[in-house]
């Protein structure tokens, strides 16, 4: 697609259209999957009163006019987790939802405002299970295009390999030489100028402003996140508390949370929590981050105070949100995000 050729012209369509009919075929075969297993398919509301609240993650903000003028501020989800876990409160015990999700400020070759997520929760299961459907997934996305081999920016990986199992921890100490968990306490209180102390021993930059989230997020994009994925896809777990708003701690290391990523070919395919229910403890960890948000962007999101309330009556789950638009380019070969997108988003104008 170029600027010159928009995506609906004729030739452009053509060269298209074998990735984006291979994309229909990986929905339903994932969709059959998860039927056999007794999930439900459900469709989260998009427009909610918080878009979700982490820190980096930007909304697109608009408002309803109720019938007698009243306005309501709202937004377009970034996530359909805050409706998916109020059904677990509700009784569903498996569901999965596969529809379009909203990121403002996103855009490029892994990234673009409007893309398609596959969430999936399995209530009373840890998220040992999720790693094993991630596996599962990534195989039958692979199957189903007929490819032996996934690639992306010239890294390859075998998508019916078991997937390597990897720390946070071990990640930092294997690729950057750093020892992340001496500077997080038990109370997940952090260690700045340790962190950023290791980071200038290990030759990556510092800034006198970066804050511990900032030197952790350089040493992973900079260091850790290339090496994953290759040869096989890589499940890097236990992250540190600080980094893991919605997981519930891990019993065996209270700095640490069961949160995981799937990496494959270095692209990050999804991102798993065993879920936190503790309400209180959640408000506190959205005001953290909502705090940090303002500091950075200069705005923050209202809380769900529903969501907050439902989370006192969820049972205990395991739940996991993966970019369904990147497992298509990684089964198809394709470069761009938007070459496995039917409609993509216009550009603004330059």
């Amino acid at each position: 697609m170029t600027s010159a050729s928009p995506w609906w012209a004729p030739h452009v369509h053509a060269d298209r259209r074998p990735r984006l009919i291979a994309r229909n075929r990986i929905a339903a075969s994932l969709r059959a999957w998860f039927s056999a297993r007794d999930f439900v398919e459900v469709e989260a509301a998009i427009l909610q009163v918080s878009p979700g609240n982490e820190a980096h993650l930007s909304a697109f903000a608009t408002t309803a006019i109720g019938p007698d003028g009243a306005l309501l501020p709202l937004y377009l989800h970034t996530s359909p987790e805050f409706a998916c876990k109020k059904l677990l409160a509700a009784g569903e015990t498996r569901l999965f939802s596969l529809g379009p999700v909203y990121r403002n400020r996103e855009r490029g070759a892994l990234h673009h405002p409007e893309f398609t997520m596959l969430e999936w929760y399995r209530a009373g299961e840890t998220y040992d299970s999720l790693m094993r459907d991630c596996a599962a997934l990534l195989a039958l996305a692979a199957e189903t295009t007929g490819a032996r081999r996934v690639n992306w920016r010239g890294t390859e990986a075998d998508p019916f390999a078991e997937p390597e199992r990897l720390t946070v921890a071990e990640g930092f100490r294997r690729y950057a030489g750093i020892d992340l968990l001496a500077t997080v306490a038990p109370d997940g209180s952090t260690d700045r100028a340790g962190l950023a102390a290791a980071l200038q021993a290990a030759g990556i930059r510092t800034a006198p402003d970066d804050t511990w989230a900032d030197l952790f997020s350089r040493v992973m994009v900079e260091r850790v996140e290339p090496a994953l994925g290759r040869g096989r896809a890589t499940i890097l777990c236990e992250y540190p508390i600080p980094e893991a708003a919605l997981a519930r701690p891990s019993p065996a290391d209270p700095r640490v949370a069961e949160r995981f990523e799937l990496y494959c070919c270095g692209v990050e395919l999804a991102n798993a929590f065993g879920e936190l229910t503790d309400a209180d403890e959640q408000r506190r960890r959205f005001s953290a981050e909502m705090d940090e948000k303002e500091r950075v962007y200069g705005e923050r999101y209202p809380l769900d105070e529903d969501f907050l309330a439902a989370l006192g009556q969820m049972p205990e789950a395991s739940g996991i949100a993966l970019g369904f638009d990147r497992l298509v380019m990684l089964a198809t070969g394709a470069r761009r995000i938007e070459d496995v997108i039917w409609t993509p988003v216009a550009e603004a104008p330059r």
